[in-house]
């Protein structure tokens, strides 16, 4: 039997040394997106390929151990890649830059160290790699098929004077490329020191027990509350760069067998076909494998406590409970090379709520209602010296009301991630920011609140050119359990408003650029949100006077509750049955005018 102390110091050491990875990275990159906005993570995986590590997903090994045998792997080597459908369903869009380094024992491979990270611009059709309307993947950007990037310590200059040259920022882009390679290679050597004191065979067993902890974790505490059957809900991406705005679907059809060897069986049948525009995303290689660690952490919210839930990693040990079923080629979760990705975050963030959709439907609303969390905004332009430059913001929103609480205002997705400091951003670009606050109202109505997006306002000192790729700014967060749906996206510049999609709309020195985020869908009934609540949330600016009147029936006389009013006014206001789903008014416009989809129905 494994040493259970052992167990705990291998643990303890992997999330260590992958803190320490991310922490010289960020400590060390050059472009804001990287050091100060944190879009990036590291991993650990052993010489299985199994991930070790649970404070966040990454992308896999299994493209570079294809291309690369481990016997002919060197200790200082360090492999490179983007390529998307060369990366075996780890890398999503081509900005997610990818490095991997093998740790070595006893001159064997015997695990590795991973980072990859969203980077600012890596070529492409327009600045930041990310073209709203994109056709084909050759427009956004270098495609890399895995490489060896290091050679035994050295560098490989001619492919990284290939990839700068090919970037708009090669600066940064060379300064976060040897961050992110010395940053690895030390977390290699510090995994290296683990073996060393206790030995091949007795770390690799741990690395057994660390992951057959997580299965039989998740399969008892989680699993175990979902009632056997089959489950169907869809979501929906409401644009592609390309066609007009529409109804792309993601499907699933969950059945659960708690007898089976994989007691979840997650079927992507019926999701649409792949998009002309770059919302796809190419999940559907090695099984599934990076989609089932990345949805995973949705079942989490399955734990008896918020407390438990936070303790619970996800790591390989929850690809065995699960199994994928993907439709054939040429849907969003099956595009077919060349079809543009850049986009993909509607697809693979929609998905997160649609599993939380769908077992909402099989356990009765125990689950979040819906949130939003991902878009990226900002302006490029010149300079007062004349140099260009690219501002990339990924900014959250709120998360969805839960059960037992509101949701949080303005996340971000990505583990430690945030915000571009102000005054960082006034010190470095022509602009000011106005205004960052929380968007008042934004939160779905609910017994339980979705969280609040942000309200940032940028004032441009010198002409530039606007950038966004956004979803939800059609349709709504959800709401569940009789909650309602939150506000959507909105931008305005200079009072009109934008679509979710754009490339270089013109900004004139002097105009406002309104940056409105997503709120999280609500969870409950509005009308029995406790009225000191309501008048707490208003007291704090996160719902005005009249959300408190029309969303949710609370009667205010300055700082008083009218109760009998309150009590009047609910009572007319409440439907005389809640829908389990609220998809918000932007569902409508998009379905000939239909408020729920066949699917809503429990």
């Amino acid at each position: 039997m494994t040493d259970p102390i052992l167990v705990e110091i291998v643990e303890g050491t992997l999330a260590s040394v992958e803190k320490e990875v991310e922490t010289a990275i960020a400590r060390t990159a050059r472009s804001p997106m990287i050091r100060d906005a944190h879009d990036f993570r590291a991993g650990i995986h052993d010489a299985r390929l199994r991930k070790l590590t649970g404070r966040s997903y990454s992308a896999l090994v299994q493209p570079v151990v294809r291309d690369f045998p481990v016997e002919s792997m060197r200790p200082g080597d360090v492999y490179f890649h983007n390529d998307v459908y060369l990366s075996e369903g780890g890398i999503g869009h081509l900005p997610d830059l990818c490095v991997t380094v093998p740790v070595f024992h006893e001159d064997a491979v015997v695990a590795f160290v991973q980072a990859f990270g969203h980077h600012d611009d890596i070529g492409g059709s327009v600045p930041g790699s990310m073209p709203s309307h994109a056709r084909s993947v050759f427009e956004e950007g270098l495609m890399v098929p895995p490489i060896k990037l290091w050679d035994q310590g050295v560098p490989n200059e001619a492919a990284l004077r290939i990839m700068t040259r090919n970037s708009r920022m090669p600066d940064s882009l060379a300064g976060d490329l040897d961050a992110e390679c010395s940053a690895c290679l030390m977390g290699a050597r510090r995994l290296g020191e683990l073996f060393e004191r206790y030995g091949r065979q007795a770390v690799e067993e741990c690395f057994d027990a660390i992951i057959d902890k997580t299965t039989e974790t998740f399969r008892r505490e989680l699993l175990s509350k979902i009632p056997e059957g089959t489950y169907v809900w869809e979501d929906y991406a409401e644009h592609d760069g390309v066609d007009e705005p529409r109804l792309h679907a993601q499907r699933i059809t969950l059945t659960v067998d708690h007898a089976a060897h994989s007691p979840l069986v997650i079927d992507f049948t019926g999701t649409s076909p792949q998009a002309k525009g770059p919302i796809n995303h190419a999940g559907d290689y090695a099984d599934g494998v990076f989609l089932k660690k990345w949805l995973a952490p949705v079942l989490r919210n399955l734990a008896d406590t918020p407390e438990r839930m936070a303790e619970l990693d996800v790591n390989e040990g929850v690809v065995p409970l699960i199994t994928m079923i993907f439709p054939e080629k040429g849907t969003l979760l099956t595009p077919v090379f060349p079809a543009p990705t850049n986009a993909r975050t509607f697809v693979i963030l929609r998905l997160l709520g649609v599993l939380a959709g769908v077992l909402a439907k099989a356990t009765g609303g125990r689950m979040p209602a819906d949130q939003e969390t991902i878009r990226y905004t900002g302006v490029h332009g010149t300079d007062a010296d004349g140099q260009p430059y690219l501002m990339r913001e990924v900014l959250g929103g709120g998360s969805g009301g839960r059960w037992y609480a509101d949701g949080e205002d303005t996340i971000h997705v990505v583990p430690d991630s945030r915000n571009i400091p102000v005054e960082f951003a006034e010190a470095r670009w022509p602009f000011r920011v106005e205004r960052l606050a929380l968007a008042c109202d934004s939160g779905g109505p609910g017994m339980f609140r979705g969280g609040l997006g942000y309200d940032k306002h940028i004032r441009m000192l010198r002409d530039a050119s606007y950038m966004s790729i956004a979803d939800r700014s059609i349709l709504s967060c959800w709401g569940v359990n009789g909650g309602l749906a939150g506000r959507p996206f909105r931008v305005e510049i200079a009072g009109k408003e934008m679509e979710g999609l754009v490339d270089d709309h013109p900004v004139q020195a002097g105009e406002l650029i309104r940056i409105r985020t997503t709120g999280g869908g609500g969870w409950g009934s509005p009308y029995d949100r406790d009225p000191r609540a309501v008048a707490a949330d208003v007291r704090d600016g996160k719902v005005s006077i009249a959300g408190a009147l029309g969303d949710y029936g609370v009667v205010l006389d300055g700082d008083r509750i009218d109760e009998q009013g309150t009590a009047e006014l609910r009572a007319r206001l409440r439907p005389p049955a809640d829908r389990f789903f609220d998809r918000g008014p932007g569902y409508a416009k998009l379905s000939d005018g239909r408020t729920f989809a066949e699917v809503d129905e429990l």
